[in-house]
């Protein structure tokens, strides 16, 4: 299983969190999602290789927006 880490910006509260959550489970591969309302911080553990464009359109679509 891969992990991967980005800094997300624009979360302001616990439903921020859960959306940005349920947005990366939803992408095929996906299985584990840890987000850090705190420092913006999230880490997905994926079952293979998933393109970063393909995450970060999952998050942006929400109106979010992925730094790295």
């Amino acid at each position: 299983m891969l992990e991967k880490t980005f800094k997300v910006e624009g979360m302001t509260c616990d439903h921020c969190v859960r959306t940005v959550k349920n947005a990366l489970l939803a992408v095929e591969g996906v299985s584990e999602v840890e987000v850090s309302l705190s420092s913006g911080i999230v880490k997905i553990k994926v079952e293979r290789e998933i393109p970063f464009e393909k995450i970060k359109k999952a998050i942006e679509e929400w109106g979010y927006k992925v730094i790295s």
